[in-house]
């Protein structure tokens, strides 16, 4: 049963590896490991796979320090500053920081500092990270209010260092997880830790997959543990005697029992943070633990104390914790219920949402001042709401939809005429208007910034300014003055500030997003510049001259005869603007001898369909390729360097340009006769170019999208790396063709 949600997930999420491990009390009654640690060599996970499991590190910096209460050295409740006499980050509340604020998260200390931040991949010390709170100011007076700190957790980790007089991760291993027998865990990445360690990997929103980072933290005790889930499995068994390891005692049982009650909580709650631990229900039962998510790992450790049943998951792609926390709290109520006598639960199945009902139920639907967005994408539905968060994957579920997603899983959907119902909620459907052009004063501050692991966007959405942070949690952000943003009072970053600072031509350089300094990003030309070139591999000449005296692969099949039709002569107020007749191109240089475009028939008159369809709302087609003479993308393949080849197609397989059944093509404005704006521009060799790039303005994604929908109305579907390129449906039948312009009629 467990098994099967496992095997379910993993094909439907995309999961390169996971591990599990089942514990129930002394002993691991099962662990195992599914899939892959290496996809390209195929090395089996096994339960004995290494794996990052980011925030549950916080658990045994916290048992750490409690060790030292334990022994008198620390008081949880002195300021901590007689630990830590230069820690200084600005107070204006009054009230000091202790050690239990610090590791109940109730500290009101910015998440990630300055640096050795979660983004920074210079792996400072961790002396240098915490010296580096002191610019900082903190955002919430201690104790008032819940706020999650990496940086809270690093500085108890360096009171440790500090007061042992010994580099935290030596520490860490001799008291904590050596008396526990963890042999398998460290906060250094050993060769014989590492040897075993499973690759990871990241995701984005427009659909980009790459292997993650492996860099070291600053806030290494809040993160940097490596480990196995049968370790972790020890672990558990060790909460669940009362605190004795294979080696030696870890705490007293009073002292875990005080970490499993919530702190700075009314009387009666069971539920928040305690020390270290994070504190839930599942089944009437209390259960402890904590998640983590660190570059392309997460994981999920849960226990229930009382019962003494606990498991933990780990899988490695980014972000997919809400997977893990299914799986685990399946197996804790799989566990409970066998130890009971009853019927053990079966999990949801989950299937795709129909493609024709994600295109007709999809837009916008308001309940009050409560707005959601219902978004189709290559025939799926996801949902994002206009107040931010995540932007969550829909699935069918009987007659319902339901929230089916690496990031989140479990609202369900009932869709009724116009209208959808979310719990006892109506939002009915409204029509969303042309977006009116966002304010300039925000130009200079939309864009990218930060690092290629990591990308903070600035976008306008709803004229509103928003950030899209840590490539899953959408901000949309309340101005303060010209150039300082706040996000809100939730979220990874609540209460925290955005402050850009701008160039001479009020093109903002740089944004200080909580506290961390992200460096804009130059993936583009700027707005009302050129085209974006590369640098050819080869001189273009050379390769022109060898494409030419090549023939395309022979191919096998029996395919229609080409009929090519030039699709001005089907309607003359298409435009052209056919790129690879100039130098105004990716490659700076002349491919074609004449500006023409043809398609095969069927395409063509498809074209025409959509131009007509858009005419009717002001636009027009602007086309920039359509037939292509496989001569030419045999040059654009041996031109271009190997990490942009995604965006060229390989010319022993041809392409649909070359078939005359694809198409390169933007807008232009009916009354102005200019092409429009979208995010990124033709040829563009970025990730602007993804048709689902979230970056830019309301309006140009609308221009985006009402290009889309035209398209594909008419059997064309978009490339996946190119908002411009649109294939049409019967491409397949068509042989690879490298007639030039000349010989055609």
């Amino acid at each position: 049963m467990i098994e099967r949600l496992i095997t379910h997930e993993m094909a439907d999420k995309d999961l390169p590896a996971l591990s599990i491990a089942l514990v129930d009390d002394q002993q691991i009654v099962w662990a195992k490991g599914f899939g892959f640690t290496d996809p390209k060599s195929k090395k089996p996970a096994t339960a004995e796979t290494v794996y990052r499991v980011g925030s549950v590190s916080k658990l045994f910096t916290d048992i750490a320090v409690m060790q030292l209460v334990e022994q008198g050295k620390l008081d949880l409740d002195a300021p901590v500053t007689r630990y830590l006499p230069n820690f200084r980050p600005r107070n204006s509340f009054g009230k000091s920081v202790t050690l239990r604020q610090l590791m109940s998260h109730r500290s009101g200390l910015v998440r990630e500092p300055p640096v050795g931040h979660y983004f920074d991949p210079n792996e400072p010390s961790l002396a240098s990270t915490i010296a580096s709170l002191n610019q900082t100011a903190l955002v919430y007076a201690p104790e008032t209010r819940a706020k999650y700190s990496n940086a809270a957790i690093a500085a108890v980790g360096y009171v440790l260092e500090r007061t042992e007089g010994q580099p935290f991760a030596k520490y860490l291993k001799r008291a904590v997880l050596a008396p526990l027998g963890l042999e398998r865990s460290s906060f250094e990445p050993t060769p014989e830790i590492t040897k075993d360690l499973a690759k990871a990997y990241m995701w984005t929103i427009d659909g980009r997959v790459f292997e993650a980072p492996t860099f070291e933290l600053g806030i290494s005790p809040a993160g940097s543990m490596y480990t196995t889930v049968t370790d972790m499995g020890r672990f558990m068994s060790a909460l669940f005697a009362g605190g004795p390891g294979s080696n030696g005692q870890m705490l007293k049982p009073s002292t875990l029992a005080e970490m499993w009650t919530p702190q700075f909580a009314p009387p009666g709650q069971k539920t928040g943070y305690g020390i270290g631990f994070g504190l839930s229900e599942l089944e009437n039962r209390r259960t402890v633990g904590h998640g983590g998510a660190i570059y392309g790992f997460a994981t999920t450790l849960r226990a229930m104390p009382d019962d003494k049943l606990g498991v933990v998951v780990v899988t490695t792609k980014d972000a997919a914790n809400a997977v893990t926390n299914r799986i685990a709290n399946l197996a804790l109520t799989a566990m409970l219920a066998v130890r009971q006598s009853k019927l053990v639960p079966q999990p949801e199945i989950t299937s795709p949402v129909d493609p024709q009902l994600a295109r007709r139920i999809s837009g916008r639907y308001v309940n009050g001042a409560r707005i959601v967005d219902l978004i189709e994408s290559g025939g799926q539905l996801s949902k994002l709401s206009a107040d931010g968060g995540e932007q969550v994957r829909l699935r069918s579920i009987g007659d319902a939809l339901i929230v089916d997603d690496k990031l989140a899983y479990g609202e369900k959907i009932v869709v009724r005429d116009n209208a959808i119902v979310i719990g006892d909620e109506t939002f009915k459907r409204i029509e969303v208007p042309k977006p009116q052009p966002a304010p300039a004063r925000w130009h200079g501050l939309i864009g990218e910034y930060g690092w290629d692991h990591d990308i903070l966007y600035i976008f306008e959405k709803d004229g509103k300014l928003w950030a899209l942070i840590e490539w899953v949690e959408f901000d949309p952000l309340e101005q303060v003055s010209e150039n300082v943003f706040k996000f809100p009072d939730r979220g990874l970053y609540d209460g925290e500030r955005l402050i850009f600072t701008r160039a001479k031509n009020g093109r903002a350089t740089q944004v200080e997003a909580a506290s961390v300094v992200f460096k804009r990003r130059n993936v583009g030309p700027e707005e009302g510049a050129g085209q974006l070139r590369i640098k050819p591999l080869s001189p273009v000449s050379a390769l022109l001259k060898e494409a030419l005296a090549a023939q395309p692969p022979k191919e096998d099949g029996d395919f229609r005869e080409p009929d090519l039709v030039e699709l001005t002569r089907l309607d003359p107020t298409i435009k052209l603007e056919i790129r690879y007749a100039s130098t105004n191109n990716f490659l700076g240089s002349v491919f074609y001898s004449e500006p023409r475009a043809f398609l095969q028939r069927p395409a063509a008159e498809a074209l025409v369909r959509a131009h007509r369809k858009l005419k009717e709302q002001g636009y027009g087609l602007l086309i920039h390729d359509a037939y292509r003479p496989w001569y030419v993308t045999k040059v654009f393949w041996d031109a271009t360097p190997e990490d942009k080849k995604i965006f060229v197609a390989d010319p022993s397989k041809g392409s649909r340009h070359n078939r005359g059944a694809a198409v390169d093509l933007t807008l232009y404005d009916l009354k102005t006769g200019k092409p429009v704006a979208m995010v990124g521009t033709y040829d563009e060799t970025t990730d602007r170019s993804y048709p689902d790039y979230p970056g830019g303005t309301s309006l140009q994604r609308w221009h985006r999208e009402l290009l889309r929908d035209a398209m594909e109305s008419e059997g064309f579907s978009v490339y996946e790396v190119e908002w411009w390129h649109f294939d049409y449906k019967d491409w397949q039948q068509y042989p690879i063709g490298n007639v030039q312009f000349d010989k055609l009629k």
